[in-house]
């Protein structure tokens, strides 16, 4: 069953909607310029409410071993999701030092940003599509890698389905898709991704 991860999760309200749509996994991002970023103390209170039920991830970008391993310890996160130029040898000591598995996400412009995804021996993979739109999903066959791929970028309630048939991910990850605004979620938006994701996945099954 493809998994749904919903992330830019900045406040309880979206946290519990969208674990109450069957979430996976809820995104909190630690990255300074995002519109979508997650203050430590409201990433404390989502992790307290939902702690257990959903996997907790951290969305870093070019951050410091030790700002992502302090970050990782407060809010008790199950997984760092890293999104900049870090390489296999961060990653492997971001899994020592916070004991969460890792998530290597890449932007993918053509297939060599697949290709070199399976230098990262994460427990995850990343895709994800530049300027909120979707990448060629064409371009996953060129993976080589049994790593369990995640599919992000420009995804809606509209184009889930297709996404998921076209990759067989083991999760697809949305943002901007399902938002009232920039770290608000909208409940239509929520429940129709959730539905479509679910619905596709059956049929494919």
């Amino acid at each position: 069953m493809t998994r749904v991860k919903f992330c830019g999760i900045t406040n309880v309200d979206d946290a519990e909607l969208c674990a109450g749509h069957g979430a996976w996994a809820l995104g909190l991002i630690f990255v300074p310029s995002s519109p979508r970023r997650c203050k430590q103390s409201d990433a404390v209170a989502i992790a307290g409410a939902l702690r257990r039920r959903v996997t907790l991830a951290g969305v870093f970008q070019n951050a410091t071993l030790d700002h992502v391993a302090r970050t990782a310890e407060a809010v008790g996160l199950d997984l760092v999701q890293l999104h900049g130029d870090e390489g296999p040898s961060y990653c492997a000591e971001v899994a020592r030092r916070t004991g969460a598995k890792v998530a290597k996400a890449v932007r993918v412009a053509d297939r060599s940003d697949v290709v070199g995804l399976r230098a990262f021996h994460t427990d995850l993979h990343l895709l994800d599509g530049a300027g909120g739109e979707p990448f060629d999903w064409s371009l996953v066959a060129a993976r080589g890698t049994d790593v369990p791929l995640v599919v992000a970028g420009g995804l809606t309630p509209g184009n889930v389905a297709d996404a998921i048939a076209a990759t067989e991910p083991f999760a697809v990850d949305v943002a901007s898709g399902v938002e009232a605004s920039p770290g608000r979620k909208d409940p239509v938006k929520v429940a129709a991704f959730a539905e479509a994701a679910r619905a596709q996945t059956t049929a494919v099954a």
